[in-house]
């Protein structure tokens, strides 16, 4: 029989935590109970990474194992699921936020504004949190640019670590202040606090940025979109900036078996960590020891996008200006003609 459910006090609010000792990671003997403590562990960081932050979940209600399928866009069938707007079950106390979709409908997400929150989202089985780069108060005001460095086939991480230490170089040449993270798996993710700027302006000075990485580290780096172009380098993936196209947070979970997590570093660790440093078992032991990495993003003086946008205009001004968007979108001002997919390239949309 399933063990009762308990209630948590957490900011002075009752949480209800529904059958406390299923198996979610069960290769690490870990029940549902222990990921919610999991996150209380780390709560002060994963509060400052979706605070007011209109919040996709990814679901594993059953438990993470290998054997769950995950319902995708194309076929809504599967254990665990992403769930974009707030679910009608809930409580008045929890943050809402209005966002617009591409295609211009409009949702309710969960923009979390306490640790309660984050605790009851994680009683849906949410594992993983995808944050929008915006607040609550004006959800077309991105406030981070958040670079993805993704490994491509036959890529290791290292090489993933030495872009992303370039990265911070060039970032910082535009007059941004970058913080770095794991991203749970083989890739790096760089954000930097930005003044308020509009979608195509962010993904914008993504692509700038991620051209000019490029062009420092050609044998390493590209930023084509299409995957057969890309080889064995690392793919600055500028889509991620575009509007509804989330990163994973800070402290989320990647759902494997084996509970690697998103960790914030400083920059001067990097070179010397792996993604399998990070698990649930080893993240509440770190955070005890040196906190939040990330603790003083929110009290930087954000940056300008100026420069990255001019690197962007002299950029088009050569011959290199848009870049394709997902195909979900609906055409986007200025965008160029899309390839049609042919065989050979038809599931390479990402």
């Amino acid at each position: 029989m399933a063990a009762p459910a308990m209630t948590l006090e957490v900011d002075g609010r009752e949480v209800r935590v529904s059958s406390p000792e299923k198996p979610y990671f069960a290769d690490l003997g870990l029940t549902k109970l222990d990921v919610v403590e999991y996150f209380l562990s780390v709560g002060s960081g994963i509060l400052a990474a979706l605070r007011d932050r209109p919040t996709a979940m990814e679901r594993w209600p059953g438990g993470v194992r290998d054997d769950v399928i995950i319902a995708t866009r194309a076929d809504g069938k599967g254990e665990a699921f992403y769930q974009k707007r707030a679910p009608a079950n809930t409580p008045d106390w929890v943050q809402t936020a209005e966002v617009t979709f591409p295609s211009g409908r409009t949702a309710t997400e969960v923009a979390p504004a306490d640790l309660a929150s984050i605790v009851w989202m994680a009683n849906l089985g949410t594992v993983r949190f995808h944050p929008w780069p915006v607040r609550a108060a004006d959800t077309e005001a991105v406030d981070q640019l958040r670079i993805d460095l993704d490994p491509q086939a036959g890529v290791d991480f290292g090489m993933a670590v030495a872009a992303a230490l370039e990265l911070r170089e060039v970032m910082t040449e535009a007059g941004l202040t970058p913080f770095c993270k794991t991203s749970g798996g083989r890739g790096v993710h760089v954000f930097a606090p930005i003044v308020g700027a509009d979608f195509i302006e962010a993904r914008h000075a993504a692509i700038a940025i991620g051209r000019e990485l490029a062009r420092r580290l050609p044998e390493q780096v590209t930023v084509n979109w299409w995957k057969e172009e890309r080889g064995e380098r690392v793919f600055v993936d500028f889509n991620q900036m575009a509007r509804d196209r989330l990163m994973t947070s800070a402290y989320s979970i990647r759902p494997t078996p084996r509970g690697l997590v998103s960790a914030p570093l400083d920059w001067s660790e990097l070179p010397d960590v792996q993604p399998s440093d990070f698990t649930l078992l080893t993240m509440p032991g770190r955070f005890a020891a040196v906190g939040d990495k990330w603790a003083s993003m929110d009290d930087l003086e954000p940056g300008s996008l100026a420069a990255a946008l001019e690197w962007f205009e002299r950029d088009a001004a050569n011959g290199e200006g848009e870049m394709p968007y997902p195909p979900e979108y609906p055409k986007m001002p200025g965008e160029p003609p899309r390839v049609q997919p042919s065989k050979k390239n038809a599931a390479n949309w990402e």
